[in-house]
């Protein structure tokens, strides 16, 4: 298969290009999924002073895990397994589908203690005071105690500022509702979710002691179409995290080449670089006319594939590169949000 070639190669991401490279033969949306989550750039920067040392990581994809990963696509029932595993659960929220994936990965790699470990407060309320994502315990590590990993899958948009110090703080970072700030998240993270073990009501559910408690965190950012960002090593964001772009449509139709199909995507393929028939891509028109239904109903931006048609066997679509089309008056409200969380911090 022509594996994104010419054009591809310098669009406003190469982690598409190096995803598709790496993983050609994957075609499950859940397998891929997963395999995105196991080989991507972690979104912080593990080595960076701010986090004190409490980033976790997963490090490269070993060759035995690679092929795995294979057997995950292509063995009947190793796939059936992951998809009953799924199916026991449903859910729409992003950050659940991530967890369900991983937890898989974990039980069958057998590293997984526990999962969604639930903390109560004791008397008579039972108050849930938190719960630990993830109890792991690495092959070969022979000390006595457990890992907590508080997980995260997050998307961000660089919102424009107009304060000096635009992108040199993690709160200029918004969600796409605008509900989040990743200095917001990161503050919860470390000073309250990895604090948990240390609880006294954390004793009666831990099957071991807790000697580590790190944060492990995906995710992509995302800045104005065009603009190159340097951000200061300072605000711990890892240098090669998977990066996307947001605009309104007016700048995405300016870039418009003849050979580009767009996808609109769900929020749960929201993770792994878009794969689809190539049936499914909309011409420029036809994404406006989506957007604009879209944004009549609700006034969030909408998730976009920019894709190229891949030929070898059935013609298909291979995303190049990814971003938040925003509808008119967001930016606004985006910066409007970034400045009153930099002026409460």
């Amino acid at each position: 298969m022509d594996v994104l070639s010419g054009r591809a190669a310098t669009s406003l991401s190469s982690h598409q290009v190096r995803f598709h490279q790496r993983w050609p033969e994957l075609r499950d949306p859940h397998v891929r999924a997963l395999a995105w989550l196991l080989y991507a750039p972690d979104l912080l920067a593990q080595d960076a002073p701010c986090w004190e040392g409490r980033i976790a990581t997963l490090g490269p994809v070993a060759p035995e895990v690679a092929g795995w990963l294979h057997d995950l696509e292509h063995d009947l029932g190793l796939n059936a397994a992951l998809h009953a595993h799924l199916a026991r659960q449903p859910t729409a929220r992003l950050g659940r589908y991530a967890e369900q994936l991983l937890t898989f990965y974990l039980q069958q790699q057998d590293w997984l203690v526990a999962a969604n470990l639930q903390v109560r407060q004791q008397g008579p309320t039972h108050e849930t005071l938190g719960e630990f994502d993830f109890l792991v315990r690495p092959p070969g590590d022979d000390e006595f105690g457990l890992i907590h990993w508080e997980f995260a899958t997050k998307f961000y948009l660089l919102a424009p500022q107009s304060v000096a110090d635009a992108g040199t703080d993690a709160a200029a970072f918004v969600g796409p509702n605008l509900a989040d700030t990743l200095g917001k998240k990161m503050r919860k993270i470390m000073q309250q979710q990895l604090m948990l073990s240390a609880h006294p009501a954390a004793a009666s559910v831990l099957p071991a002691p807790v000697t580590a408690a790190r944060a492990l965190v995906k995710g992509w950012l995302f800045y104005r179409h065009g603009e190159a960002v340097d951000l200061p090593a300072s605000l711990g964001v890892a240098a090669d995290h998977c990066r996307g772009f947001w605009c309104e449509l007016p700048r995405l139709a300016a870039q418009h080449q003849p050979d580009d199909l767009y996808l609109i995507l769900p929020r749960l393929a929201w993770l792994a670089p878009a794969r689809a028939p190539m049936a499914q891509g909309l011409s420029l028109p036809a994404l406006q006319a989506a957007l604009e239904t879209a944004f009549l109903a609700d006034q969030s931006p909408v998730m976009v594939a920019q894709c190229r048609i891949v030929k070898g066997g059935e013609p298909e679509l291979l995303e190049l590169a990814r971003g938040f089309i925003v509808p008119p008056g967001w930016e606004q409200r985006a910066a409007d949000t970034a400045r009153h969380a930099l002026v409460r911090i």
